[in-house]
């Protein structure tokens, strides 16, 4: 059920919006949404890129009339945001990824979902009819569980595959370490697998500890290659966007492969640390994909001004993680319409100033690097 918030008492940057967020959730749930890994030096870079760039505005431009839909796959949206795939939402909120699919939903955005929701697709499905939703996954072990929860995404009209490949095995998470906290040996994270006929038929004991246990054994897959993206393409009719390319040399190759799309991100530097920001590696994926196929961006989004940004380097749209997140834990589904409005203004008022009326022309505005 969503709460009634005070326009005027919900936060409205993003530092108040995480302190706020901080109030309302555990010490390890917050730890675990906060943190990065290591010495959280890419977690910096990620922010700290978008501020060395600077928009050169253009004036008496008529922009009177804001567009800010995009197409994308052969399908419109009415704006360039996304809410990114975040797993275990139920940390953050009691009706977690419930709360946020509906939000995107009553707000036309579409919900990204995570392989370890804290509500299985089915769920998701039933609370939100026919929105868009993309289904984002992680490659387990056991071959025939990816396949079953691509075919579940596929059979429940998801319009997308995520597959993230930054995540073969858990980043250096000093703050979760130290904290001795896992919300995946936690049971947060296993909807989709307890629901999935592949990984229960695999499972001789179903007990709640032997579930968990397994769902730990597979999340993780080192031998991960592009073969097994070949594979992939083999088992689905849904397009396929590859998550987690910050090497143009991969961007090239994903080309090669026949992916649909990439998505640059460096997630949301919770897994490499002292690597490059998301935002710096944009550019050069943009220039070798050369318009073949639509590059999107996660990692690092915190306002309107950041979207443009993104935009303006080529992205075709982008990813809304840890702010959503917060608004969740802050006031539920209401608490992320309210963040997915803000957003939405704030890139609005940001194109207008800057003197662009179509989302499509921004990669005209000119940036500077400071």
């Amino acid at each position: 059920m969503s709460v009634e918030l005070n326009a005027k008492s919900f936060p409205v940057s993003f530092a108040a919006l995480e302190q706020e967020a901080k109030m309302k959730m555990s010490e390890g749930g917050y730890g675990y949404v906060r943190s990065g890994a290591s010495h959280e030096e890419t977690l910096q870079k990620n922010a700290q890129g978008f501020e060395k760039l600077s928009i050169v505005p253009r004036m008496l431009r008529d922009v009177a009339d804001v567009d800010m839909s995009v197409t994308i796959g052969g399908r419109t949206y009415p704006f360039p945001v996304f809410l990114a795939p975040v797993g275990m939402q139920k940390l953050t909120h009691e009706e977690g990824e419930l709360a946020s699919a509906r939000a995107a939903a009553a707000i036309g955005v579409p919900f990204v979902q995570s392989t370890v929701s804290s509500y299985s697709i089915e769920e998701i499905k039933a609370g939100t009819n026919s929105s868009p939703k993309w289904f984002q996954l992680y490659w387990s072990r056991n071959e025939q569980v990816t396949f079953s929860m691509v075919n579940r995404a596929e059979q429940a009209g998801y319009e997308a595959i995520v597959l993230t490949v930054d995540t073969v095995m858990t980043g250096w998470r000093e703050t979760d370490i130290a904290a001795d906290f896992s919300p995946l040996k936690l049971g947060f994270g296993k909807a989709n697998y307890e629901n999935d006929p592949a990984f229960m038929a695999a499972l001789d004991n179903h007990e709640n500890e032997a579930v968990i246990q397994s769902l730990l054994e597979n999340i993780h897959y080192p031998n991960l290659n592009w073969s097994h993206v070949a594979e992939l393409k083999k088992r689905t009719k849904l397009p396929i966007y590859i998550k987690g390319i910050l090497h143009p040399e991969d961007a090239k190759l994903a080309v090669e492969n026949g992916v649909d799309g990439i998505i640059v991100s460096n997630h949301g530097g919770r897994q490499l640390d002292g690597i490059i920001s998301a935002i710096d590696a944009l550019p050069s994926i943009v220039t070798e994909v050369d318009g073949a196929i639509p590059v999107l961006f996660d990692s690092g989004i915190r306002r309107g001004t950041d979207v443009v940004k993104a935009l303006a380097l080529g992205a075709k749209a982008v990813f809304i993680g840890r702010p959503f997140i917060y608004g969740l834990a802050v006031g539920g589904q209401t608490g992320v319409e309210k963040i997915l409005e803000n957003f939405i203004e704030e890139t609005k008022i940001t194109m207008s100033l800057a003197g662009i009326s179509k989302v499509c022309d921004l990669p005209s505005i000119k940036l500077i690097r400071e």
